[in-house]
């Protein structure tokens, strides 16, 4: 596998990760595919819930393993003041906490941005919360669907004049919390370099999901009404949908521009109609049957074989399970495998775009870098000690 341009970016970055689940776990492993040293601080009782959540593979969840490499694992009781102040002192030396409690919940347990700050005030602070540190649900509970909710992003995807059609990953979590929050991050350390100041970073996951509306909204603001399965992008033109092949598969077909839709209905046997391409909704209809009685005749492979020679914007819809032999990832290296450690064997992983690390360690079990992490961060042995 290609070494990644960016696999040593983070070197020398100490990122104390204070998160759980999913958004700030992925967030961090981004950082430690760059080279981060990322350290999972957990409470000793459970530590991450993501670990528990089935299925799992030697007594490890598999989405902890799919998004804890390259990190290490101390375990400390927050809530216990000795715990607390052994923190305080490992913010003196490290770059980026990451947290993603409860807004108040760290002020709580003394840990504060004021009070981090005032330890060390380079320290870059990454808050991931449902819906922000400020304003008036910052005192909600809420998951990945209600977030979206908010930000009006579910709302665009559905059938015309029907529910809101329930997404399939998540959305806010990842999109919204994750890759918005590694940006801040990265833009923190480089602002820092500059002024030598830190900072705290107020992510909120509904607001990461709504900037994923700017064009639509854009639209809005010249009169339009953006509505779900109507419009160009989300349901409301033919040349700009799926359809069903013989065989029970699916075909995706984005010929939206006229080259496009001149290719695919030359490429299936139809006479093609750039009119048909900004036809009004009825027309969609009537041309989306056609598309549809067509494409039901042949099997995806055979879609597959006829349409290779054609630059039509056509692809057949990869299930995830048939994801790791497509030839596309393949010939890309998207997948790789890693050490799982102890009792879970060869782990399949997935590399982000920015490119896989060079060497990845195995997600940790609980506590297991404990005394490792304590020492390089200066405790003593009598102090590990105590710690428990």
């Amino acid at each position: 596998m290609v070494a990644s341009p960016l696999a040593d970016a983070l070197t020398g970055i100490r990122v104390l990760d204070l998160t759980r689940l999913l958004p700030g776990p992925f967030l961090t492993m981004v950082l430690a595919d760059m080279g981060g040293d990322v350290v999972k601080i957990e409470d000793p009782r459970v530590g991450d819930y993501l670990r528990a959540i089935p299925p799992a593979k030697g007594g490890m969840s598999g989405r902890f393993l799919a998004v804890n490499r390259g990190k290490r694992s101390l375990a400390l009781d927050l809530k216990n003041p000795t715990a607390r102040d052994a923190f305080l002192k490992m913010v003196e030396q490290a770059d980026v906490i990451v947290e993603s409690f409860r807004p108040g919940v760290m002020a709580k347990l003394g840990l504060g941005y004021d009070a981090l700050a005032a330890r060390n005030p380079k320290i870059i602070v990454c808050s991931i919360s449902g819906f922000g540190q400020t304003g008036p649900y910052v005192e909600r509970a809420g998951h990945d669907l209600n977030y979206i909710a908010l930000a009006g992003v579910l709302a665009m995807g559905g059938e015309a004049g029907g529910a809101p059609g329930m997404p399939g990953v998540q959305i806010a979590d990842l999109a919204g919390g994750s890759l918005w929050g590694a940006t801040a991050i990265l833009g923190a350390l480089v602002g820092r370099h500059r002024t030598g100041k830190g900072a705290h970073l107020d992510i909120s996951m509904t607001e990461g999901a709504l900037s994923m509306l700017t064009a639509e909204l854009g639209n809005m603001d010249c009169g339009a009404r953006p509505t779900r399965g109507v419009e160009t992008l989300n349901g409301g033109v033919a040349g700009y949908s799926v359809y069903p092949t013989k065989d029970d598969r699916y075909l995706a077909v984005g010929a939206l521009e006229p080259k496009f839709w001149i290719a695919l209905n030359q490429a299936i046997g139809r006479p093609p109609n750039i009119a048909e391409v900004v036809g009004k909704p009825a027309e969609q209809a009537k041309t989306r049957a056609e598309l549809a009685a067509i494409f039901a005749t042949k099997t995806a492979a055979e879609w597959t074989e006829a349409l290779a020679v054609h630059d039509c914007c056509v692809e057949v819809v990869v299930e995830p399970l048939e994801l790791p032999d497509h030839p596309l990832h393949r010939a890309r290296e998207v997948f790789f495998t890693i050490d799982g450690g102890e009792g879970v064997g060869p782990i399949q992983q997935v590399r982000t775009p920015l490119g896989a690390p060079t060497n990845a360690g195995p997600p940790p079990r609980l506590g297991q870098h404990s005394r490792q992490v304590l020492g390089e961060y200066g405790f003593t042995a009598e102090q590990i000690a105590a710690l428990g």
